[in-house]
């Protein structure tokens, strides 16, 4: 047992009377009585015991605060409000969006699109403006000028290439069997003598091959003196019949006749230019009649035999005439052997095999190859063979050229194709990406037909639906486009569609150096090429839009063609359709003021409307024309003396009849059929070369013309 040392009361520095000292327990120590007892209990109730409570408590109180923060927040906002404010809030459906980025919105109608830095649309919320993808679009993309570049994308206009379909095949030289001869003997006898004692040995048509000796010939061969000296012609002509059944020919037949003394040997000579493949005799050897003497082949033409799978068998013709070898002539063949790689034979295709290998999975086709000389193709050795097969002998070529204009150039031998480089082979679909404006791409799903070439060995593919003629498409980096739409969402903030905007103020955009301006024209210029003649017209006219003052038509891809009181109005974007038609005689209105207000001769920038709150129908100024004036002679003074007069003399462009040379820059140089032209920019070239003889009539309408 513990004994406790320390004395039963303790005394404090002011005198008072001992307490007990209590080690612990809800009781008092006993001789505290009044006051002292209640400060007793007080201290140790409040500013002891529970001093770590207190700090508990606190803990749990700002761990309320934090979790509930929201909601204490919307009743502080609720509680703050002023008197109305809540309703119009609940009533408030309203957001803002950016009709070229539809990912873009926002609650603040102050801001602008951080991509493009257009002023935002307003809509209700829930309401999306995106337009579904057209069918046949898997995805449309758009990239900024850094990106273009920094990608390295170039694109190639779609147009009707000369190609055909090549079939390659392995296969092996060998005799022509109709050129095969057998030399046998004609009546039984005795080899005397083999001029042709050798196999391999090349003979000539009539060369002697043998001598062969034989009773049998002797009786007819009197026969035949007898018949001569007696003048019996029928008797002489039967004599000589018999001779010549015999193997004996006319020259035999006369030096008989000549020498007046029968023979009795007779000689075998050969029917045919070649060379003896096998001798079946030797000398003194006594055959009978019928017995094979020599094998004799021609080698003047071979046959190639090749194995043609499964796949290619397709395009070869479907009937032919067995009976006719050169029904297949059309077909052209080119055949290489590795004796001599760098020579080719040319042939026709003779014959192809009712019946595919069932091991190899390949039918034979038979070719006849000519071989002027003819050890150069020797039977036996092994030939590459390559088929070249015409646009219009393909099916489905054929079968796909429905408009007057592919059937035209499909007999000339010209289909609409484009290069292996811009196909993407998913395995269930084939994609290519169409430029539908400068920087906005599409993957455009297409069907193609069979690979083909061109002259000069470049892979082309067939387009049999999806692309049109003139239609650009990606052939450089056309993968990398691709792979970066599918496989990085975060550049998803620079594309149509993509996911990189909030609702929030704040937004995931990474900026990226614009070191590669965007070409405005140029776009402005690809969007307005989508429409009719008689829309590009009126949209030229009108310029701007009437609801977007500030935004040129065409800047936002092809404008959108709209009806407002039976009269066209053309608007930026989609986005703006409800605002024209919210008030159609303010549509109207300004739509007028755009075409009264637009000069003839100059087209002003953008940067001439000075915000969406002014008239833009206002006409420039004469000081904006003086600039103007003194930009477009910058321009010109880019050209040499003689290309300034003459762009001096056109003034404006022959495809954009309202582009004055020099406002886009300095005017690019064309020659069409050896005459010098000037178009604007380079977006221009290519419609200019496309039509030459327009473009060189509107040239001198335009020279004739001073003043427009």
């Amino acid at each position: 047992m513990i004994k406790n040392n320390r004395p039963p009361f303790t005394h404090d520095s002011n005198d008072e009377p001992p307490r007990p000292d209590d080690e612990g327990g809800l009781r008092a120590p006993p001789g505290l009585t009044g006051w002292r007892k209640a400060w007793w209990w007080f201290d140790f109730i409040i500013l002891v015991k529970l001093a770590r409570l207190r700090f508990i408590g606190i803990l749990a109180l700002i761990g309320v605060i934090i979790t509930q923060w929201d909601t204490l927040t919307a009743y502080y906002n609720k509680w703050t409000r002023p008197a109305g404010a809540a309703e119009s809030h609940a009533s408030s459906g309203i957001e803002y969006f950016c009709p070229m980025h539809p990912s873009i919105v926002r609650d603040n109608p102050k801001e602008k699109c951080p991509i493009c830095f257009m002023p935002l649309s307003k809509r209700k919320k829930g309401e999306s403006h995106v337009e579904a993808l057209p069918p046949g679009i898997v995805n449309r993309v758009q990239l900024s000028p850094y990106r273009v570049v920094l990608a390295g994308v170039s694109t190639w206009p779609v147009s009707y290439q000369p190609l055909a379909k090549e079939i390659t095949a392995v296969g092996y030289v060998e005799f022509n069997e109709r050129a095969q001869r057998t030399v046998s003997a004609r009546v039984a006898g005795r080899i005397d003598k083999l001029y042709a004692n050798e196999t391999g040995k090349m003979v000539n048509a009539g060369d002697d091959l043998a001598l062969l000796y034989s009773p049998d010939l002797l009786v007819t061969a009197q026969q035949l003196l007898a018949a001569g000296q007696g003048g019996n012609k029928a008797l002489l002509a039967s004599a000589r019949t018999r001779l010549e059944l015999l193997g004996i020919d006319n020259d035999q037949i006369d030096e008989i006749l000549a020498a007046g003394k029968a023979s009795t040997h007779m000689r075998i000579r050969s029917p045919i230019h070649g060379h003896t493949i096998t001798k079946y005799v030797r000398e003194g050897e006594y055959v009978q009649e019928g017995s094979r003497l020599y094998e004799i082949a021609d080698l003047s033409t071979v046959w190639i035999q090749a194995q043609v799978y499964e796949d290619d068998m397709a395009f070869l013709p479907i009937t032919q005439d067995h009976g006719s070898p050169h029904e297949l002539d059309g077909l052209e063949v080119t055949a290489t052997t590795r004796a001599l790689p760098g020579e080719r034979f040319r042939g026709e295709l003779t014959l192809i095999y009712p019946h595919v290998d069932q091991n190899t999975r390949t039918v034979t086709v038979r070719f006849e190859v000519d071989n002027p000389h003819p050890h150069r193709l020797r039977p036996g050795s092994t030939a590459t063979v390559t088929m070249v097969v015409r646009p219009k002998d393909i099916r489905a070529l054929s079968a796909s050229a429905s408009d007057p204009r592919g059937a035209e150039m499909l007999a000339e031998g010209r289909v609409l194709a484009v290069p292996e480089t811009s196909v993407i082979d998913t395995g269930s679909q084939r994609i290519v990406y169409r430029e539908e404006l400068p920087g906005v791409f599409e993957g455009v799903e297409v069907q193609l037909g069979p690979r083909m070439t061109d002259a000069e060995g470049t892979v082309f593919y067939p387009v049999l639906r999806g692309l049109k003629e003139r239609d650009k498409v990606v052939t450089s980096g056309s993968f990398l486009v691709d792979a970066e739409t599918r496989l990085n969402p975060a550049a998803g903030s620079i594309y149509f569609g993509g996911s990189g905007g909030s609702k929030s103020g704040a937004t995931s955009v990474t900026a990226v150096r614009p070191s590669t301006p965007d070409d405005p024209d140029a776009k402005i210029v690809a969007a307005l090429e989508k429409l009719s003649p008689a829309d590009r017209a009126l949209v030229k006219a009108q310029r701007f839009c009437p609801v977007l003052p500030d935004s040129r038509l065409g800047s936002m891809g092809m404008p959108v063609k709209l009806v407002v009181n039976g009269k066209p109005v053309f608007l930026c974007c989609s986005g703006c359709k409800s605002s024209a038609l919210a008030d159609p005689a303010g549509t109207l209105a300004k739509v007028a003021a755009l075409r009264d207000g637009a000069p003839a001769d100059v087209e002003p920038p953008a940067e001439a409307v000075p915000d969406a709150q002014s008239t833009p129908s206002m006409p420039p100024s004469n000081d904006d024309r003086d600039k103007e004036e003194r930009e477009i002679a910058e321009a010109l003074a880019g050209l040499s003396a003689e290309d300034r007069k003459l762009a001096e003399a056109q003034r404006f462009c022959p495809v954009l009849e309202d582009s004055r040379l020099g406002a886009m820059g300095t005017p690019v140089k064309v020659m069409v059929d050896g005459q010098p032209v000037f178009v604007c920019c380079k977006g221009c070239t290519e419609s200019a070369l496309a039509a030459p003889a327009k473009t060189l009539t509107k040239v001198r309408e335009l020279q004739a013309t001073k003043v427009r």
